[in-house]
Formats: structure tokens, C-alpha cells, sequence
């Protein structure tokens, strides 16, 4: 471990220390909220990851069917958070920390200044273990501010509140049912979406063309993840190897390449590569489902609006997999290869 990496490591620790009584949910003597005079609201999540990025936006889309007159800023950390919504409406004002402000101490500060550029009407931290994500929401200037934390009840009512992508929508739910608007309850959850516009879904099939030539459908893998989450050249061999057997008759296959361009099967399918996510994104919308270990790239897909199998091994099913309507997970640990392809015909059934 570098120096570097160290003193961020310790630097978290404390942190989280320091912040994780900071702010407080008691709405007791707050007076009612007046669901037409919300007209600002900020949503703090300062992580540069794809991942955490796009599992903000079925909280975005929640705030702006309650309040669809309001505009939402955003306080990240990358760049990515431009990217990501560029196709959002509501989004007005990105701040961003710089992703390395070891290295950046002048526009990491600027971006804890920008906090105080405005006045919002609700301030919402997403993830209430993030020490940063509750420093900016105490830091920033707000009537309403939501930490994070709601009664141990309340999470016990919904069997599937541990996604990492739900318990935000549900916790601005139950915020808003304590200042006296009736919420959402049993509205349908906001799945993960990018909103591609239908000139990104035109190029995306420009592209895929581009890799498959006959008029057959097409199944998108991801071989790659980080760290322990990545399966090793063994077991992806045989995987494909077996997808192969069962579908290539049917399914051209295609592999998405990461930003390190590298392969686990040896690039021994059509690859794509990218570093732009839309565009990343736009050409897995045309493919009929996609498939990868949990990543980044496995929540891009699902973001894109295609069915996604997620594969997992080492992180819980229940808390990341792959969200919307038709994505599935499956657990490695329990499923051998053979028993996958019995949860993918399942998937085509349906298609």
C-alpha cells in the first residue's frame, strides 16, 4: 500500500468518526413542508464512481416526480456526474470535487465553497455512512436537510431496502411523510436509467453493426471487474465456452472491453471498446441482454434499460443487483456454469 493510500485510508477512519453523529432527522418542531414551494433541492453523493453515480438516478427521478418544478443540484466528486446526466432536465448545477484532491487542494476547496453559493430548499445526503456526503449536507445552506437516518421500523417494511439504489428513494419517502406530505409509498420504484436519447440508441446500433454482420441477435458480456469481484481466465473460459455451445446458433456475442482494455477469455469474441459510457451504454441497449460480475459496467448496462445478468461471488445480491424490471442476479457460489444458462433461457423466454 503507497503512502498515499495509507494516509487516505486513516484519513476515512477518522472521518467517518467525527461525522457519523453529525446533523439530525428530528422534524418534530419543523414546520410543514409545502410540496409548491420546493423549488431547489440538493443531492449530495461525492463518490467518483460509475457505479454509485448511476444508482443516484432512480433518487433523482423520485425528486423530480414529487417536486417537477424544482431544479436539483448535484455535489459529486469526478467528472462523471456530467456525464451521467447530461439527458436529465432537472439537473441544474453539478459540483465537483476534484477525484485525487491530494493532488488538486484548490479545486477540492473551491468545490466545498460552492456549497454555500446557494440556498436550497431540501438538502438530501445519500449514503448516511459517507462522512463527506454528511459534511456537505451539514455544510450546505438548506431548510430541510436529510441525513440519512430513519427509523429502524421503517426499513424493516420493505423486504428489498437494502439495495443500494432504493433505501435513498425509500428514505426520501419516509422524510417527506414526517413533514407532512404524503408520499410515494407504494408508487413504483424508479429503476436505474441514462436516459439515452434516440440519436445515442441510433449510433449504438451503427456500432454494434459495425462488430456483427448477420441479422442475428446479440448477447453483451463483460469479463472484467475490480479486485476480487473479477473472475479468473479459467472460469470465464468455460462460461463463454458453454455460452457458446447453447447459443451461438442463435446469439452473436460480444464482448465489452474495460478502460484497461484487457479480456478474460483472450478477446476471442468481437470486442468493443470505449471510454465514453454513453456511448459504452448505447450500444448494449441493442443487444438483447447483457452479462457481468458486479461492476460498474454491470450497473451501466441496467442504466441503458437492457436486461442484465449480474454474477456474483464475493458482494451481497440483495444490496447491488443489477435493477430494472427484467435484470437478474445469480450467485456463483450456489449456480455452476450449466445452471446459469437455465436462468438465461429463462431471460430469453421472456424477451
Amino acid at each position: 500500500m503507497t503512502m498515499l493510500k495509507t494516509i487516505n485510508k486513516f484519513r476515512k477512519i477518522i472521518m467517518q468518526g467525527l461525522t457519523k453523529n453529525m446533523g439530525s432527522n428530528d422534524f418534530k418542531d419543523m414546520p410543514t413542508l409545502k410540496r409548491d414551494e420546493v423549488k431547489r433541492v440538493l443531492i449530495c453523493r461525492p463518490n467518483h464512481r460509475l457505479g454509485n453515480m448511476l444508482l443516484i438516478t432512480p433518487l433523482v427521478q423520485e425528486v423530480e416526480r414529487t417536486f417537477p418544478n424544482c431544479k436539483i443540484d448535484l455535489f459529486v466528486k469526478g467528472n462523471l456526474g456530467g456525464i451521467i446526466f447530461s439527458n436529465y432536465a432537472c439537473v441544474d448545477r453539478i459540483i465537483k470535487l476534484p477525484k485525487k484532491h491530494f493532488k488538486q487542494l484548490f479545486q477540492y476547496f473551491g468545490g466545498w465553497i460552492a456549497l454555500k453559493k446557494r440556498h436550497y430548499d431540501i438538502v438530501i445526503n445519500v449514503n448516511k455512512t459517507s462522512s463527506s456526503g454528511r459534511l456537505s449536507t451539514k455544510t450546505a445552506r438548506g431548510d430541510y436537510k436529510f441525513f440519512g437516518d430513519v427509523e429502524e421500523s421503517y426499513t424493516t417494511k420493505h423486504t428489498d431496502y437494502c439495495h443500494i439504489a432504493k433505501y435513498p428513494v425509500y428514505n426520501f419517502r419516509y422524510y417527506l411523510s414526517m413533514l407532512g406530505i404524503t408520499a410515494r409509498e407504494n408508487a413504483e420504484m424508479p429503476t436505474l436509467d441514462l436516459k439515452l436519447s434516440a440519436d445515442e440508441l441510433a449510433e449504438g446500433k451503427r456500432a454494434l453493426d459495425k462488430l456483427v454482420k448477420d441479422g442475428r441477435k446479440t448477447i453483451s458480456i463483460f469479463t472484467y471487474a475490480t479486485g476480487a469481484k473479477c473472475y479468473s481466465k479459467s472460469w470465464w473460459d468455460d462460461f463463454y465456452t458453454t455460452l457458446q455451445e447453447r447459443y451461438a446458433d442463435e446469439y452473436n456475442i460480444i464482448e465489452i472491453l474495460p478502460v484497461e482494455n484487457v479480456s478474460q477469455i483472450n478477446f476471442k469474441a468481437p470486442s468493443f471498446y470505449s471510454k465514453d459510457v454513453r456511448e459504452i451504454a448505447a450500444l448494449i441497449a441493442n443487444t438483447e441482454f447483457f452479462i457481468g460480475a458486479d461492476s460498474g459496467m454491470m450497473h451501466l448496462a441496467s442504466a441503458s434499460q437492457t436486461p442484465t445478468v449480474g454474477l456474483f461471488s464475493i458482494t451481497k445480491e440483495s444490496v447491488y443487483t443489477p435493477y430494472n424490471s427484467s435484470s437478474t442476479a445469480i450467485n456463483t457460489n450456489i449456480l455452476c456454469t450449466r445452471s446459469c444458462m437455465a436462468t438465461l433461457d429463462r431471460i430469453i423466454q421472456k424477451r
